[in-house]
Formats: C-alpha cells, structure tokens, sequence
C-alpha cells in the first residue's frame, strides 16, 4: 500500500502559529536541572557578603595601636594591625619612642603608607609606660581623628635572662610596657568608651603567658599579667558595651623574633606546631580585626591563641 505522502493537519494547538515544541530545530532542549543550578549559584552569590562587607561598619572608627613602629623595614604585628584595619576603612593613630635608631624615620614612612589607604593618620611620641603622656596622646589622637572607638595594645618588649640572673632593670622594664602601659592605655580611653557607650579593646598578650620557657620570667609574667588585665576590664567595662579581648600569639614571624632566636629554636617550635610552620604578622592581624568588628559583638574577656596549634 502506498504511503500517504500528503500533507498532514498540524495538531490543534499548533495551528495558530504556536511555537513548535522543545527538540524541533531552532529549540534546542532546556536541561531544567541546569538552569536551576544557575539560578541556585546566581542566588548564593548575591546573598554571600563579600570579604570587605563583614568588616563594612569599621569605615570612619577610630583606632589607636601601639608599637606599631619597628625600625628598619622590619616585620611586625602592631605594624599589620595598623595596616590592616586602614586598609578596612579605620583611621589610626600610633605612638613611637624616639631611641636613636631611626624611629621617628620609621613613623613617617608608615604614615605615609597608612595615608595611601585614604584614611587619617596621627602620631606623635608618646612613653606609654608615663600615664600623663598617655593622656595627652589620648587626647590629642581624639581630637585629630575625631573619635576613637578601638584600642590595640600591642607594643611589648623582652629582655631574656635566666631569673637568678635577671636584674630588677630588666624585670621592671619588661612589665612597665607590657603590663603598666597597656593599663595607662586602657583608663585613658575608658571614660571616651564609656561615654559613646562603645568601644573595642585588643590586647597583644602571648602564648608564653600560658606555658612559659626557660628565661622568659619577666616576659610570661607580664603576659599573663595582660591575660588578667583583659579579664577585669571585660567585667568593668561590659556594662558600657565595651568589647575586651586578647590575642595570644605564639611563634610569628618579625623580623624582631628571627634576627633574636638560634634557628634550631625556630626549627623546634615550627615541629611542634601542629601545622607544621610559624605564623606571619597578618596571620595576627586578621583575628585583631575581626575583634574590632561587630561580627564579635558577643566575644569579650576572651584570650584567643594564634599558634599554629603550639598549645596542644
């Protein structure tokens, strides 16, 4: 029987001009599946904050970080911190100790490249270990930047020595920096915080205020000193709303620590890290930032370490 070659009648639903169905040429087949993936990868990506929008409400704040200042081009954290919250919006003050070595060099150089951020930058000398010259740069750091909302008490010296040997020069100096001055810091900018009813407050502590090591007696002292410090301003100044944390570093990476410590020293504690490496400044520097931030609105009295595992 012959085939019926003449032309058929459309199906009812095509005959005014509806499109053909999907497989016909010129409508190519839709993979629902794919389609809903993008639109699924579309909507994760509008939702996901970018990097810069976590830290979005530290734009216009003001920070103070000591020892910020380390002579030579060298490495430091109070120098990362400083760069890293600018970077974020931060305006930032800075103290130095002129010593002869070139430090006042030195703070130009890192105004300088704080200010390429676009942000306010003051400095100006201050001993933090005297309260009267911590109050005039307080307030002197107020007045140039207009507010002060975060603290970063980073600045610390050691002087090692076994402690039989140690001598009340060394001892007293060490915890005059690194426990009295971060206390002249913290009650000079108390009554600013708890007036505007907020405010941060980062101490630079160290995993040697946890676990000390032979020749450290006046360094772990002070450290774990600051531990306490941080403890009883969180309780005292929580009520005004202000956030008191501190950072426990371990082995990081400045110049300070590779230029003082034997190699195979360095060597051991990169071992007993538990990922195998030291820390770099930065590495510091973004817990500092995150502190500052409102993302941890409900961390206080906290010490939190950053050492590669060292304390396990």
């Amino acid at each position: 029987m012959p085939l019926d070659e003449s032309p058929r009648e459309p199906p009812e639903d095509r005959r005014n001009g509806d499109p053909e169905p999907p497989g016909k040429p010129g409508h190519p087949v839709v993979d629902e599946v794919e389609v809903l993936e993008e639109l699924l990868a579309q909507v994760v990506e509008e939702t996901q904050p970018k990097p810069a929008a976590w830290f979005a409400d530290l734009r216009g704040r003001g920070a103070i970080v000591t020892g910020a200042i380390v002579t030579g081009g060298a490495t430091g954290i109070g120098r990362a911190t400083a760069l890293e919250l600018a970077r974020h919006g931060v305006n930032v003050a800075f103290n130095y100790l002129e010593d002869g070595t070139g430090v006042k060099e030195e703070a130009d150089r890192t105004a300088l490249e704080l200010r390429q951020l676009e942000v306010k930058v003051f400095r100006q000398e201050c001993d933090i270990r005297d309260p009267d010259a911590v109050e005039r740069f307080v307030a002197a750091a107020e007045e140039r930047m207009g507010r002060i909302d975060i603290l970063v008490n980073n600045a610390g010296i050691g002087r090692d020595r076994a402690l039989w040997r140690m001598s009340d020069e060394e001892w007293d100096d060490v915890l005059a920096t690194n426990l009295t001055g971060a206390f002249n810091m913290i009650r000079a900018v108390a009554p600013i915080f708890r007036a505007q009813q907020d405010g941060k407050i980062v101490n630079i502590a160290s995993i040697h205020g946890l676990r000390p090591e032979f020749g450290l007696a006046n360094y772990a002292a002070s450290k774990a000193g600051l531990m306490g410090l941080t403890r009883s301003a969180a309780v005292e100044l929580g009520p005004s709303n202000v956030n008191v944390n501190a950072v426990a570093p371990g082995y990081i990476r400045t110049t300070r620590l590779t230029d003082a410590v034997p190699a195979e020293i360095l060597d051991s504690a990169r071992e007993r890290s538990v990922l195998g490496r030291l820390g770099d400044p930065q590495d510091v520097a973004h817990v500092v930032l995150f502190l500052c931030s409102e993302q941890a609105r409900h961390i206080t009295g906290a010490v939190i370490p950053v050492d590669g595992g060292h304390l396990l």
